[in-house]
Parts: C-alpha cells; structure tokens; sequence
C-alpha cells in the first residue's frame, strides 16, 4: 500500500458552490467520480504548498500557499488508483472565488487523460446527485464553511 500526504481546495464562489473535477480511474474504465482539486506533496512541499500547486495545474487558478485557509479538514482516505491501494492523509483548505473560468492548460499528461469535466456544485445538487462524490460528506463540508 502506497501511504502519501496531499492537499486539498475547496474552491467556492459567491453563490456558496464548490468547483468539482469529474476523473475517472485508467484501471477501471467505466469508474467515474466528482471531486476537489489537489493532490499528492512532492518533496520538500507543505499541504499547502501541494494544494496551491494542484489548484493552478488543474484549474489554472494560481493562488499563493499563504492565502489559503487553515485546514478545515484532517483526514485519512484509503482508496486504489490505476492498480495500486493508497492510503492517504489530506488536508482540506477553502479559497473563496468571485468567479473562476477553469483553464485546464497546466494539466500534465495523466490529468488530461483522467480528468474529462469540472462543474460548480451547490450543497443541494451534491446531496441529490447519485454520482459518486468525494469526500462522501462534502455537503455538509460546504454548508459548514457558510459566511
């Protein structure tokens, strides 16, 4: 089992939404999921660092580490990707957007092969979707993040 740190954006615009990447697993194919842009720390980075760095390669939003949050979430996620378990422990961090036009341009290779969509998502429309949505909870993540 591969075991990584990561960090993670909750990205909200004014009407309270989060923007969601859809990505799906080169093992699985037909294996399809919503979820917040980050990822995994390179070397020598902080969650923070990772999840500023994420942020801009998967949505072309470039923000400096220091203006997101504090980490409004701790957790553990175990889960398989193209073939190997992870076990992962991530940080959540929120940034507030007016508004935000994704640019997928940083994207490196894998992500323009995986990720094929993103989409602002109301606490509501998470909770009525049956799509799978990472993490499972993120409704109530996003309503307790309300100003």
């Amino acid at each position: 089992m591969v075991s990584r740190r990561a960090g993670r954006v909750l990205l909200v615009d004014l009407a309270g939404r989060a923007l969601l990447l859809h990505g799906g697993d080169p093992a699985r194919p037909g294996m399809h999921w919503w979820f917040t842009p980050g990822g995994g720390l390179e070397a020598g980075e902080s969650p923070t660092q990772a999840a500023a760095r994420e942020l801009f390669e998967e949505t072309g939003l470039r923000v400096d580490p220091a203006e997101l949050s504090a980490s409004i979430r701790h957790e553990q996620a175990e889960f398989s990707y193209n073939g190997r378990a992870y076990v992962q422990t991530q940080d959540f961090f929120l940034f507030r957007v007016a508004d935000w036009q994704v640019d997928t341009a940083g994207m490196d290779a894998e992500e323009q092969l995986t990720i094929t969509e993103h989409r602002w998502w109301s606490a509501a429309e998470i909770e009525a979707s049956d799509e799978l949505i990472y993490p499972a909870d993120l409704a109530a993540l996003l309503r307790s993040q309300e100003p």
